[in-house]
């Protein structure tokens, strides 16, 4: 049985919107598309060479599955390890409105969430790896279906935009398993899912 693990790009105020271009994500009238895009470098490439080395399967949200299935069908290089994954392997896309897609190896979602991303997750070997698709995310979370999470965080504040953890969230606790910084800023943190949250006081005792 495989995990689920999110890879999650956001600002130091929590914004997830549109990280890879001005046109990626205009909802709400968001116009600073393409925040990622200064902070790429070598440190981050690597990681995520060593992410894709690991994934079995992908489950995508639609907006993320047609911004995904626009681009890398058309990157046929063999050597491309982003492509070769994305285009051979399994993906999974939670939709109640995409009946036919034609990206090859696609399956719908469209039931039970839970219920379906438990059993994709249990004919996965590897990861099922959720890549952006924030409002998904934020329902898995709701589950306790997210296994681990790749939290990345880019130096920079856009006051505006969707956040990913918002007013009415799942109490959540996380244990941190590792975690680097690029060369550009980029805080990349890894978190395994470890239950609800435990709370204590800093009060002292009446006979300190």
């Amino acid at each position: 049985m495989g995990k689920l693990v999110s890879q999650m790009f956001i600002t130091l105020d929590g914004v997830y919107q549109a990280p890879g271009g001005p046109g990626e994500d205009t909802r709400g009238g968001f116009e600073q598309g393409g925040w990622t895009v200064p902070y790429a470098d070598e440190d981050f490439g690597r990681f995520v060479d060593e992410v894709f080395g690991n994934v079995g399967a992908f489950l995508l949200g639609r907006r993320t599955y047609d911004i995904f299935a626009g681009y890398w069908p058309k990157v046929t290089d063999p050597d491309n390890p982003v492509a070769a994954k994305l285009n051979g392997l399994p993906k999974y896309v939670a939709s109640s409105t995409l009946t036919d897609p034609e990206w090859a190896n696609t399956t719908v979602i469209s039931g039970d969430l839970a219920k379906e991303v438990t059993a994709a997750k249990e004919r996965t070997e590897g990861d099922l790896q959720l890549h952006g698709s924030g409002a998904l995310v934020q329902s898995l979370l709701a589950l306790d279906l997210v296994d681990t999470l790749h939290l990345m965080t880019f130096p920079v504040v856009l006051g505006a935009g969707r956040r990913l953890f918002t007013e009415g969230a799942l109490p959540t606790a996380f244990t941190h398993r590792g975690g680097r910084i690029t060369s550009t800023g980029v805080s990349i943190q890894t978190y395994d899912l470890a239950g609800r949250p435990e709370y204590g006081s800093y009060e002292l005792p009446e006979n300190a």
